[in-house]
């Protein structure tokens, strides 16, 4: 048996596993070994915040939502993330159809900041002098009206959608654009995307960006 195939320790968010995937015969191997090694602290991991650092190019979809039951399920853990190896770590985000998102559940105020490494979905008001990024998409529940960067680390197909889309500056994978500098308030749902390298605004229509 291969040593260091699975490492625990901590970080400044929480914990993080390093998975040498490849020292695994396959996917239900490196679960059985994940969940022995976890297990000889079970308590520990109660509420915590668990980053899963791997090659995710070997891992399927089915593959993460099944690790993820199981650490949610059995460990109790908090929220798990799902982050590249050193060696892709330095990759553009791919997960904007199906990826790590974090979820926020208040109004960002002039001043504040929010940076999240993965999908962003805020349940609440952007107000004008916020500032929020994102390496993937960024949903809105409410109005954004502040600075919006979606696909920061390049990702072209990175969406901007909110209930009203009124943002001081749009930024997609570095393409800005500056908001409307008059009152005009969207009447309906809009999703901003890159379309021949300029920015589209267009009204949201179910499940065409799905």
């Amino acid at each position: 048996m291969q040593k260091n195939r699975i490492i625990i320790k901590g970080n400044r968010e929480g914990l993080n596993a390093v998975i040498n995937i490849n020292a695994f015969s396959d996917f239900e191997d490196m679960l059985n070994a994940l969940i022995e090694k976890l297990s000889k602290g079970k308590r520990f991991y109660k509420g915590a915040i668990l980053t899963i650092t791997t090659e995710l190019k070997y891992m399927k979809a089915r593959d993460i939502r099944k690790l993820k039951d199981v650490l949610f399920d059995t460990f109790m853990i908090k929220d798990c993330i799902f982050q590249d190896s050193e060696e892709e770590k330095n990759k553009v985000f791919t997960g904007v159809f199906e990826g790590r998102t974090k979820f926020v559940h208040k109004t960002i105020r002039s001043g504040q900041m929010v940076k999240y490494p993965g999908n962003l979905v805020i349940i609440g008001d952007v107000n004008p002098g916020a500032e929020i990024y994102a390496a993937g998409n960024i949903i809105v529940f409410g109005k954004l009206r502040g600075i919006v960067h979606a696909g920061s680390d390049g990702n072209s197909k990175a969406i901007i959608a909110a209930l009203k889309l009124q943002p001081q500056i749009i930024d997609i994978a570095g393409v800005i654009n500056r908001g409307a500098e008059d009152d005009y308030e969207p009447a309906y749902p809009e999703v901003a995307k890159l379309k021949n390298n300029y920015i589209s605004v267009e009204p949201y229509t179910p499940n065409k960006y799905i």
